[in-house]
C-alpha cells in the first residue's frame, strides 16, 4: 500500500519537474536571456576589427553557431582564460557561471526562440566601454609577406612625432592581418638613429649595428594571440620622451600564399599628473637553473627558474610565454619570511591563448624575495601540438617550431599600502 503511494508521489514529482523544465525552456529567448550573456562575454572579441574569427552580435550570428557555442562553453574552452583562478585572482578574468551555461543549453533545447527585440536589446554596452586611443601608430606602409611558407622576422620603425614628453597609461596592439601575424614586441628608441631599420629582416647583417644602440625600453609591450591591452593603475604610467620612435619586432607565421600586413599600436596617455612610474622585469631562458634549455626528441622535460630580487616591488601583472610543445606553467614567489605569493598557474598550455594576467590588487613582493618558475614541455609523438612528426630535438628560438620560456612582469617600486590598492 505504502509502496504504491510512494510510487504515485514520485511520478507526480517527476512530472512536475519535467513540466517545470519545459516551462523554463519555453520561456528562454535570445533577446531577454541569451544576448546579455553573449554580449558581455563573447562580443568583446567577436566583432569587427577584433581577434575573434566571426561576429557574435546579432540573433542570426549566435543562432547559426548555437550548438558550437554550447559545446565550447560547456567544456569551458570559451571564453578563453587558461589561468587557474583558484591559484590567483585576476582583474581580467573571463568565465561563465554554471547557470549561464545551462541557460544557453536550455535555449537550444527550446528551439532557439528569438523573443522580442527592443531598441536596447542589441546594444553591446554590457561590455566594458572602451576608451579610444590617444595615438594610433600604423606601420609606414603595408608589408608584403612573400608566401614562401617560411617564418619571417622583421623590424619596423614607427616615429611617434610627439612634441612633448608624456606618460603612457595603456598599450594595445592591433594585428593588421591575423592570418600571418604570430606575435610582436614593442621597444622604444629615443636617439632617432634607428629609422633605417624599418622593414629589415632579423637576418640582415645591418641589424647587428643597430642593436648596439641602447634602447630606453627593450620590452615595452608584447602581443601574442589572445593577449589583451594593458591598462596601468590610476596615477601610474611609463614615460615617453618627446619625438621617441617605436620599434616593432614582428614575427610572421609561414604563409603558402602572398599576403600583406599593416599592424598598428594603440597608446593611451595620462590626462592627470603621474605619481609613479611603471617598470618591467623579465625572467628568461638565461635565468634557467637546469640548463641547457633543450628538449630531446621523444622526451618530456621540466625547466626551472629561480631569481632573487634585492628591492621591494608591487606587481601589476604577469605574462607567461612558451610555444607549441609547452604543457604546463607555474610561477610564484617566496618571500624572506617563507610566505608563498602565487602569480600564475596554467595546467593545460594553449599557445593560441596567451595573455597578460593583471592582478585584482597590487601584489607586494618584499626585497630578498625569490621568483620561481616551473615550465614543462612534451616533445613526444603523443603530443598533438608537436610541430614535428617524427619528433626532433627542440631548443631556444623565436620561431614557432622552436621554444621559449619567459615571464614578463610589470611593477612599481613598492610603497607602504600598495597591497591594498585595487586595480581598475
Amino acid at each position: 500500500m505504502w509502496t504504491k503511494k510512494y510510487l504515485f508521489l514520485s511520478v507526480i514529482i517527476l512530472l512536475s519537474f519535467v513540466d517545470l523544465k519545459a516551462q523554463q525552456v519555453s520561456e528562454i529567448n535570445f533577446y531577454e536571456h541569451i544576448a546579455p550573456i553573449i554580449h558581455k562575454n563573447c562580443t568583446p572579441c567577436h566583432q569587427p576589427n577584433k581577434v575573434g574569427p566571426f561576429n557574435l552580435i546579432s540573433y542570426e550570428d549566435v543562432a547559426k553557431r548555437a550548438k558550437f557555442i554550447a559545446r565550447v562553453t560547456e567544456t569551458r574552452y570559451m571564453p578563453p582564460f587558461p589561468a587557474d583562478r583558484k591559484f590567483q585572482a585576476y582583474l581580467n578574468e573571463r568565465s561563465l557561471t554554471v547557470g549561464e551555461i545551462t541557460k544557453i543549453k536550455l535555449w537550444i533545447e527550446g528551439g532557439l526562440k528569438e523573443g522580442v527585440k527592443k531598441n536596447s536589446s542589441i546594444n553591446i554596452s554590457t561590455q566594458k566601454e572602451e576608451t579610444k586611443p590617444d595615438l594610433i601608430l600604423k606601420m609606414n606602409k603595408p608589408y608584403q609577406v612573400l608566401g614562401e611558407n617560411v617564418e619571417d622576422f622583421r623590424f619596423f620603425n614607427l616615429p611617434s612625432n610627439t612634441t612633448i614628453s608624456q606618460y603612457i597609461t595603456g598599450i594595445g596592439f592591433k594585428p593588421g592581418n591575423k592570418k600571418v601575424v604570430h606575435h610582436s614586441r614593442l621597444m622604444v628608441d629615443t636617439t632617432n638613429s634607428m629609422r633605417e631599420i624599418d622593414g629589415l629582416s632579423e637576418t640582415d647583417s645591418r641589424i647587428y649595428e643597430f642593436q648596439k644602440t641602447a634602447l630606453k625600453d627593450e620590452f615595452l609591450y608584447g602581443w601574442v594571440p589572445g593577449n589583451d591591452k594593458i591598462q596601468f593603475p590610476k596615477g601610474t604610467g611609463i614615460r615617453l620622451n618627446a619625438q621617441s620612435d617605436f620599434l616593432l619586432n614582428m614575427h610572421y607565421a609561414p604563409s603558402p600564399i602572398p599576403d600583406t600586413d599593416q599592424s598598428e599600436i594603440e597608446l593611451y596617455f595620462a590626462k592627470e599628473p603621474i605619481e609613479r612610474e611603471v617598470k618591467n622585469f623579465i625572467l628568461r631562458e638565461n635565468d634557467i637553473s637546469n640548463k641547457p634549455f633543450l628538449i630531446k626528441a621523444g622526451e618530456k622535460a621540466t625547466f626551472f627558474i629561480s631569481k632573487k630580487i634585492d628591492k621591494p616591488m608591487s606587481l601589476i601583472s604577469v605574462l607567461p610565454h612558451m610555444h607549441l610543445i609547452g604543457k604546463t606553467f607555474r610561477a610564484f614567489a617566496i618571500t624572506p619570511d617563507g610566505e608563498v605569493v602565487n602569480l600564475v598557474k596554467i595546467d593545460s598550455w594553449e599557445f593560441n591563448w596567451q595573455m597578460t594576467y593583471q592582478f585584482k590588487k597590487l601584489l607586494k613582493i618584499p626585497a630578498g624575495t625569490t621568483f620561481i618558475v616551473e615550465a614543462s614541455y612534451d616533445n613526444s609523438v603523443e603530443n598533438p601540438e608537436n610541430p614535428y612528426n617524427p619528433p626532433r630535438e627542440i631548443g631556444y628560438g623565436w620561431g614557432t617550431k622552436d621554444e621559449m620560456l619567459n615571464l614578463v612582469l610589470y611593477y612599481l617600486d613598492y610603497k607602504e599600502g600598495d597591497e591594498n590598492i585595487e586595480q581598475n
